[in-house]
């Protein structure tokens, strides 16, 4: 899930990009080795998950994700509902390069692109999708199901349309909602790969380019059965506002397209080469919190 935090580049806020709380842009505190922490968190040794909490405090709340999923320990509750997904692909309109995700960016400044159903009430604007992946084919997904890594992990966040602004829903329990698709190699996805074909624009950190007439539901999977549970985004400020709904069926690309996802850069055009992989959160604890699925 990305997904927000960190140094904002244009473009609305959100997992992997929004900007930091005013007043602290250059606040610094100690990291417990004695070191300051750079104000920019990342996934390297230094600024990683392990001290988003000095900056972000509530990164080590009780309603953090990803989780690990326990398929023995999760109960069907057959009050979800199916949920539906009805999107304007005209409302697409930008993808960029954030130096932590690729991330394509939607017009929500009205219900034209709508989440409802499942374990929602009311209805949820689509603002941005994203991805999350590994240096390899075997890692790089943030939920883990029963000890289960995949190669990478698309989430599509939405937020609920009756808190009239995204900053609003950043505040509330049920703020926002967040689809995450699982995707496990295999076969080449055709219409993962309009994705991928973008990124040659924008290969490096801070890139945008247009990105238009594209409807994500084309990613989803055929079953549409899930899993539920609140909790929060995987990249700071790590708000704790989020109804995930995590679909059972992976989504199935290939190797080669994987390999693609990698090709991208976390550092600028002027800066020494770094690749964008492993921007992967590991999972929290669960602490009590119950995990529903909408299937038997």
């Amino acid at each position: 899930m990305q997904c927000v935090g960190g140094t904002c580049i244009k473009g609305p806020g959100s997992p992997g990009l929004r900007a930091t709380p005013p007043g602290t842009e250059g606040s610094r505190r100690p990291a417990p080795t004695g070191r300051t922490m750079a104000k920019e968190w990342g996934y390297a040794s230094h600024n990683g998950p392990d001290h988003w909490h000095e900056l972000y405090p509530i990164a080590k709340g009780d309603n953090q994700s990803p989780i690990e999923l326990h398929t023995k320990d999760i109960s069907h509750d057959p009050s979800l509902l199916p949920w539906t997904a009805a999107y304007d692909p005209g409302s697409a309109k930008t993808i960029l390069n954030n130096g932590k995700t690729c991330r394509v960016v939607f017009d929500d400044t009205y219900d034209r692109s709508m989440l409802r159903g499942g374990p929602l009430t009311g209805s949820y604007r689509l603002r941005q999708f994203h991805l999350h992946w590994g240096s390899s084919d075997d890692h790089g997904s943030e939920h883990i199901v029963d000890g289960v890594k995949y190669a990478a992990e698309l989430h599509l966040v939405h937020w609920n349309s009756k808190y009239n602004s995204f900053a609003s829903a950043l505040k509330k329990p049920d703020g926002v909602s967040v689809i995450g698709i699982f995707l496990k190699i295999g076969r080449e996805k055709g219409e993962f790969q309009l994705l991928l074909d973008a990124l040659d624009k924008i290969k490096t950190k801070g890139k945008e380019a247009p990105f238009t007439n594209f409807n994500p539901s084309c990613l989803f999977p055929a079953c549409r059965d899930y899993w539920t549970y609140q909790g929060s985004f995987t990249t700071p400020p790590c708000e704790e506002c989020i109804v995930w709904i995590l679909l059972k069926e992976p989504m199935t690309v290939s190797s080669d397209q994987m390999a693609k996802l990698r090709s991208l850069y976390a550092s600028a055009e002027n800066e020494p080469p770094v690749p964008l992989v492993g921007n992967w959160r590991p999972p929290q604890p669960l602490k009590g919190r119950i995990v529903r699925a909408s299937f038997k």
